[in-house]
């Protein structure tokens, strides 16, 4: 049985292409278990984001909230402290008016 080089070539095409099946299938496999990782990691940073939107509007909404409340009724009786001060208070001659 004499071989040419045609025979050659057909095994290393035909070796070729089943390497290049099984490695088709590889990554095929690889990036479907690359994109259900990044999956449940997108999943876990949404509920985390969830979780921070929901605590910061709490703060919000119990904490600071009621304090800019009190610091504006604060403000508005030193105003009003001041304002009823000043009707009162005798001004010095000159020339700032001090």
């Amino acid at each position: 049985m004499i071989v040419d080089i045609g025979w050659y070539r057909d095994v290393i095409i035909c070796i070729y292409g089943v390497v290049g099946t099984v490695a088709l299938i590889m990554i095929v496999v690889l990036v479907y278990k690359l994109h259900s990782r990044i999956k449940s990691i997108l999943d876990s940073a949404k509920h985390t984001a969830g979780t921070i939107d929901d605590i910061t509007t709490y703060v919000g909404n119990e904490a600071v909230k009621p304090m800019v409340q009190i610091v504006a009724l604060v403000q508005g009786v030193r105003q009003g402290i001041n304002t009823f001060s000043n009707l009162f208070h005798k001004r010095k001659g000159g020339k700032d008016g001090r």
